[in-house]
């Protein structure tokens, strides 16, 4: 482990995401093409993860290249409600001191605001032996994504409670006089990410081998399997759809770089294929975005990885061409590029389909894009898109944050003037978008 206690540190600040001043806007002109180079940045949906496996052992750990928005500080004040101390670094970097005993609850006040702390729950029963974690919406916790969450770690010995908003996890084996999970096999209902790295996290402090099958296969999980191994767990065959885990008695802190953020570097190529123009994202990762990158060439962006980046670039006079996509777990295209996809196909030459395959409701931001002018139809799972030649500027809402980065985007290619409002959804996973946006030629500007 290097060296961590030198430079200055700074507590990461809260924040109240919750929109309750109005969440700030974006107020969007069309322009000329793009042209630049822009960074990702560490990626959302891993560092969240990261910091979570931080509660597995006690110890500095030091993170690098995490974004510097609104989850992590969330994440942050999770954390510091269970004991842990997070400060920020440099800029990019997190310190996190996690103490030799933990306050096991993750209260609702913070729950609330990101649904992704469940990943706090296998950490906390694997290294104290208990748990207890607010649910929004109250005692019924049925027919959501944490039901597989919960069934694996029953299956690991776990005995769950809900009572007034409440989970509540209390792990029955234990081993030389403490409470363990025990390895098991687990057969999870649906490649569920956050639910395989609750399992991996539980996993790694379990007795014996736990084999994990249907197992998401995202870049991120990897990333999270390789800061565990790090840390002295034993995991075999992450990023395949079977994980193996052999658990170990003790982790200890280690170092990480976080990877970058692939939906983020998605949205800058998108971009340029809206706006035209050249843009390299230094720091993308093709390889982590195969089937994406098949689809953004289909409809004429040209997308190469050369020795500064992934350059994306389309002539500004040659109209993009409409085609299908389909959302399914990884290393098909994700649910979360599906807005970006959808607003490209709404100035592109044709008609496109697009099929969502995974989560109910991800059609919500069609009826802004509507008012901008676009003709999309939806019909359950499918949206018909049939592309015009410029889209109309208009007061439109962003209802999460890729929908949110969508719509601003859209507003590159809309006459006259597109003010998006809830801005504060986009600052959940996008760092200074307005700024990286500008800094390529864009006209975007945020507002408080």
């Amino acid at each position: 482990m290097g060296a961590v206690h030198t430079g200055r540190v700074e507590p990461v600040p809260p924040t109240d995401p919750s929109g309750a001043d109005g969440g700030g806007t974006f107020v969007v002109a069309p322009g000329a093409p793009l042209s630049g180079t822009v960074t990702a940045g560490g990626a959302k949906n891993a560092v969240l993860k990261l910091m979570a496996a931080c509660l597995l052992a006690e110890g500095r750990f030091v993170l690098t290249n995490v974004p510097d928005i609104t989850d992590v500080a969330i994440m942050a004040e999770v954390l510091g409600a269970m004991g842990v101390t997070v400060h920020r670094r440099g800029g990019h970097q997190l310190v996190i001191d996690t103490p030799a005993e933990l306050v096991p609850e993750a209260p609702y006040a913070l729950v609330e605001k990101m649904r992704a702390s469940i990943v706090v729950l296998g950490p906390l029963l694997a290294r104290m032996g208990r748990a207890k974690v607010s649910m929004p919406g109250g005692d019924d916790f049925g027919h959501r994504p944490i039901d597989m969450h919960l069934a694996a770690l029953s299956a690991m010995g776990t005995t769950f409670t809900a009572a007034h908003g409440d989970v509540e996890g209390s792990v029955q084996a234990t081993v030389a006089g403490r409470p363990r999970l025990v390895g098991t096999r687990i057969v999870l209902d649906y490649p569920s990410h956050t639910a395989t790295d609750n399992v991996l996290m539980a996993a790694v402090l379990a007795k014996g081998t736990t084999v994990v099958e249907n197992a998401a296969r995202e870049p991120e999980v990897r990333d999270l399997a390789d800061f565990l191994c790090a840390m002295g767990a034993r995991i075999r065959g992450a990023g395949t759809s079977t994980i193996e885990i052999e658990g170990v008695a003790s982790l200890h802190p280690a170092d990480h770089t976080v990877i970058p953020d692939r939906v983020v570097a998605a949205t800058y190529l998108a971009a340029a294929g809206l706006a035209g123009g050249e843009v390299v994202v230094e720091d993308a990762r093709p390889d982590h975005m195969e089937m994406l990158v098949r689809k953004l060439a289909s409809t004429g962006l040209s997308v190469e990885l050369g020795p500064d980046g992934l350059r994306a670039a389309r002539d500004p006079q040659a109209r993009l061409s409409a085609v299908d996509v389909a959302t399914l777990p990884y290393p098909g295209v994700a649910t979360d590029y599906k807005p970006l996809v959808v607003t490209m196909l709404t100035v592109a030459d044709g008609v496109g389909i697009v099929t969502e395959n995974l989560f109910s409701g991800r059609f919500r931001y069609v009826d802004e894009l509507r008012r901008m002018g676009a003709d999309i139809r939806t019909e359950g799972h499918h949206a018909v898109v049939r592309g015009v030649p410029r889209l109309s500027g208009a007061p439109v809402r962003a209802p999460d944050i890729r929908a949110g980065a969508a719509l601003v985007l859209a507003g590159l290619v809309a006459d006259g003037e597109t003010v998006v409002a809830g801005a504060h959804h986009v600052d959940r996973g996008y760092e200074a978008f307005a700024d990286r946006l500008a800094g390529l030629g864009a006209s975007v500007r945020r507002t408080a």
